[in-house]
């Protein structure tokens, strides 16, 4: 494919830097951050650096991957050159399905935002009109997904840096709620660091690892990057900087503010802050920013979904003409089958029961531990494979082979996580449905080899 045909490098510094913020902050920070301080305490902090940790390791194997060769675009690519046509088709799909399913929730979930002002709009009217509005945003060209996602990132940071300047405001000066006197010894004086003991620690990480899935989408802004080389390793560096400042300082702000067995699991503790400072309109500026970040979500999801498609375009592992770029250099086709899918989507979970929605989420969050589990499988594969062209990489995943097979370990005792969870239990067993389904797709149909010639390595020097 020549140059001229290839994605747009439409994304700047800027759009990275903040697609990677939005990537580790989801809405589970403001709405799910109470059920998930209820179950393990204080410890909750605990977890969030421990899979932190992961996250920014499984950052740095990617990023060493994607800059190892220019003419990557997605790790799909990559997964074909160490792992096969077969392992590239079964993760590329797996990659979509994973977006698809969280965009369906978010567009759903956009509806019950709105309906917070409006009760009297049926919940499909926003949704449908949010679809379209992103859609023709993403289809004018991709630099505007970028704004988009810069605007939308941008909010939920404030959201978060002023919970946090005016729970320090409130800790200092001792402020007193019905919970008792705002102070950091709260955290350690109602029970201890684990109160709930190992099991409520343990159990916690469900909520917490699903609370980070999508973080590698700023992996997949790679190739629509103006400068990769310089701008995706610094994108990667500062993950561990925004961990520590928007979950690791909101949770401690929070439970200082608030002590752990004082927060209503059924209620965002962010509105519980701001409400105890006399900001009547608490809920509603809440319900704002995770409508923005529902909106963030489904964004990505139609943006990711499409690259994804094209990448398997690419390499024969999808319909040719999911290839067609705009005269603006944006997927077209793959945009608009996404979008299709999720719309078809929505309108189905009106007819499904809640718990096969619930299922379709869950099945989702595993599907991501295991492109999770590829991206590093594919790194221990490169560097064994690549030794000369590892040791002239400037951005080399740290600590290795010995991270990767921690991260390995880490994705292992998820799985068991989530299989002592009643409601993600059924998922466990469901999933390998989807992965026979596609194995059984790519063996019956004829899908040509992709050529190697086509995917020459640029080296870094």
């Amino acid at each position: 494919m020549s140059e001229n045909e290839n994605l747009s490098r439409g994304l700047k510094n800027r759009h990275v830097q903040l697609l990677a913020i939005g990537g580790a902050i989801g809405t589970g920070l403001f709405l799910g951050a109470g059920r998930s301080i209820h179950l393990a305490g204080p410890s909750i902090l605990f977890a969030y650096t421990i899979t932190g940790a992961i996250c920014f390791l499984i950052m740095r194997a990617l990023g060493e991957l994607l800059l190892s060769n220019l003419n990557y675009h997605s790790f799909v690519d990559f997964v074909h050159d160490y792992l096969g046509n077969t392992a590239a088709f079964i993760t590329g799909w797996t990659y979509w399905f994973c977006w698809i399913s969280l965009a369906m929730a978010d567009l759903t979930a956009s509806g019950l935002y709105i309906q917070y002002w409006f009760p009297s709009i049926p919940q499909w009217v926003p949704s449908f009109i949010f679809l379209l509005i992103l859609l023709a945003m993403n289809l004018t060209a991709v630099k505007l997904f970028g704004e988009m996602e810069f605007w939308f990132a941008l909010i939920k940071i404030v959201a978060i840096l002023l919970l946090i300047i005016i729970g320090i405001f409130m800790i200092v000066k001792g402020f007193s709620t019905n919970a008792g006197v705002s102070s950091f010894s709260n955290l350690w004086n109602h029970g201890g660091w684990f109160p709930n003991g190992a099991s409520g620690f343990i159990l916690s990480f469900q909520m917490v690892v699903f609370a980070f899935t999508g973080i590698e989408l700023v992996g997949l802004t790679a190739g629509e990057t103006e400068n990769p080389a310089q701008v995706i390793p610094k994108a990667i560096n500062n993950i561990p900087i925004r961990i520590i400042i928007f979950y690791i300082g909101a949770l401690i702000v929070i439970m200082s503010i608030y002590p752990w067995n004082s927060i209503n699991p059924a209620k965002s503790p962010f509105v519980q802050v701001f409400a105890a400072v006399g900001i009547a309109a608490a809920a509603s500026i809440i319900n704002f920013v995770v409508l923005t970040s529902a909106a963030s979500a489904c964004n990505s999801g139609i943006f990711s979904t499409s690259r994804m498609v094209y990448s398997l375009a690419k390499e024969d592992n999808a319909p040719k003409s999911m290839e067609k770029l705009t005269s603006h250099k944006v997927p077209s086709n793959a945009l608009i089958f996404s979008a299709a899918v999720i719309l078809i989507s929505v309108i189905l979970s009106y007819i499904m029961p809640e718990g096969v929605f619930v299922l379709i989420t869950s099945v989702s969050t595993f599907c991501f531990i295991f492109i999770w589990a590829i991206i590093v499988v594919c790194h221990l594969k490169y560097r064994k494979a690549n030794p000369e062209l590892a040791a002239k990489s400037k951005f080399k995943m740290p600590f290795y082979p010995i991270a990767n097979y921690v991260i390995l370990a880490f994705i292992a005792f998820v799985l068991v996580v989530l299989a002592l969870n009643k409601e993600t239990r059924v998922a466990l067993f469901v999933t390998p449905v989807w992965f026979i389904m596609l194995w059984v797709i790519y063996s019956k149909v004829s899908v040509p080899s992709f050529s190697k010639d086509t995917a020459k390595l640029h080296k870094i020097e």
